[in-house]
């Protein structure tokens, strides 16, 4: 595991993972797109669902602004199926059970809660070019209001 994190100008790192309903996704898909791609802990928890939720409710500006939406947990596609059908989620949650993205993208690491230090999912972030370079990474977002932010941010008025 890596606590590397990326920033501005890097190389996206590559991944291909399966989605909600199990047919690979790769970031490679998306080239020529620009693309957002979010990281969270867990489907179906409050911050992730209030998180996931506002990506669905402004998914419609992001795409008009020529933004795709990606998000990506450590959960197996079976979750991730259920979290699309009670939220209505319109956009791919890809499954990286092995972390290896997570991981790729600094976004596994060490985490402090309450004074416990363990390993888990950071919610991060990233704008992807459509060239594949890290256009802007965000580490440790809170999941409400982040989405509001992240539109403020990309210029995209509303």
């Amino acid at each position: 595991m890596t606590d590397q994190r990326l920033a501005e100008g890097d190389e996206a790192p590559g991944f291909t993972l399966p989605d909600s309903t199990g047919k690979n996704v790769s970031l490679s898909d998306f080239r020529g797109q620009a693309v957002v791609v979010y990281f969270y802990p867990a489907a179906g928890t409050p911050g992730c669902t209030k998180q996931a939720c506002d990506f669905r409710d402004n998914l419609a500006e992001l795409n008009d602004a020529g933004y795709q939406v990606l998000g990506i947990s450590p959960d197996k596609p079976e979750k991730l199926a259920k979290f699309v059908e009670a939220e209505g989620l319109t956009f791919p949650l890809l499954s990286d059970v092995d972390k290896e993205a997570l991981s790729a993208w600094g976004a596994f690491g060490e985490k402090k809660n309450y004074g416990r230090v363990y390993q888990g999912v950071i919610r991060s972030t990233f704008i992807v070019d459509a060239e594949g370079k890290i256009a802007k990474a965000a580490y440790n977002v809170r999941a409400t209001g982040h989405v509001a932010k992240l539109i403020r941010d990309l210029g995209i008025a509303s």
